[in-house]
């Protein structure tokens, strides 16, 4: 044995070289593709095909049978001069007040009162109950709902009936058949639909509050108002801002209530764009004007959640001191 060999010992085999955490990073995030391609896969063909498809026929002239006609941007150019339009579009402005702000304010001060009141002078299952009672009207079919209070506001209905049995026939009315009172009723009946979705929501984000902060602020003599607006309206920000961004997308969509108490009527009253895209689509076979309604109103909810998304991002970054 050499001498060198003996006074350094013998040599090792050498080791392969260890992957840089990086290199394992890069390895690791290509394996977790794989499994995002199902979902995007259903995104393609559920959202992503159509989409592009009527995109297209945003820009033909159409009537569903035989060869569609290119003709541009022609049916964008009739739209801004469509006075059914905008109409739906300012009545989509009034189902933003009676879906999101009503809602998400009134639901915020239910919550509150369930969790911080109730909750704590009662049994919990008193305040769950209540919970589920809010909700119901989430769980309902909205065929089903809006064929109950198509019954109810009727002319020969229940509420004209409870305004006779209490002495107030004289405010006997046709509800939905009144341009003047159809989307006013509409929009009550929407604020019972769309109440109990941010009470829930509210409620599950309230159970992550620590207690002792309102146990402090109680003992500290701090009043349910006073508690609400600094810890109740504070803590659950990031679930307002989802309720707000969830709700604002669900009116500028809506559809089966329109369709089930008024079809629109009467006199556009109650028209928004999402009827009259089907309308138009199916009932006046004129696909490509329908078409191009569709894609308005889908930019305006991308545009509309960009907004939410990036206004939320602003605040958690104010949040942070960032």
């Amino acid at each position: 044995m050499a001498l060198s060999e003996t006074v350094a010992g013998p040599k090792r085999p050498a080791t392969r070289p260890q992957p840089t955490a990086s290199r394992r990073k890069r390895r690791g995030g290509a394996g977790y593709w794989i499994y995002l391609l199902p979902g995007a896969v259903l995104f393609l063909l559920v959202i992503g095909a159509p989409l592009v498809g009527t995109i297209y026929f945003s820009l033909t002239k159409w009537s569903g049978i035989g060869d569609p006609t290119f003709i541009g941007l022609d049916n964008y150019r009739n739209l801004l001069q469509d006075e059914v339009f905008w109409t739906s579009f300012r009545n989509t402005l009034a189902m933003i007040v009676a879906m999101v702000v009503v809602p998400t304010v009134v639901g915020l001060v239910l919550a509150a009162v369930l969790f911080d009141v109730i909750g704590r002078k009662f049994r919990p299952r008193t305040a769950a109950a209540l919970r589920a009672a809010f909700y119901l009207p989430q769980v309902l079919p909205v065929v089903v709902a809006g064929i109950v209070w198509g019954w109810i506001l009727r002319p020969d209905g229940a509420f004209n009936g409870l305004l006779d049995a209490v002495g107030l026939g004289a405010l006997r009315h046709d509800w939905l058949g009144d341009p003047h009172t159809a989307l006013p009723s509409v929009m009550a009946v929407m604020i019972w639909v769309q109440i109990g979705y941010p009470v829930v929501v509210f409620m599950a984000a309230l159970q992550r509050v620590d207690p002792e902060l309102y146990e402090a602020a109680e003992v500290d003599g701090a009043g349910w108002l006073h508690r609400f607006r600094a810890i109740t309206l504070a803590q659950i920000r990031p679930e307002t801002f989802v309720v707000a961004l969830t709700c604002t997308i669900a009116a500028l969509k809506v559809f089966g209530p329109v369709f089930a108490l008024t079809r629109g009527g009467p006199e556009n009253a109650t028209n928004v764009p999402s009827y009259f895209a089907y309308y138009t689509f199916f009932k006046k076979l004129q696909v490509g004007y329908g078409s191009a309604i569709s894609t308005v109103l889908t930019l305006i909810i991308v545009a509309v959640a960009v907004v939410f998304i990036w206004v939320q991002y602003r605040s958690e970054r104010q949040d942070r001191g960032v």
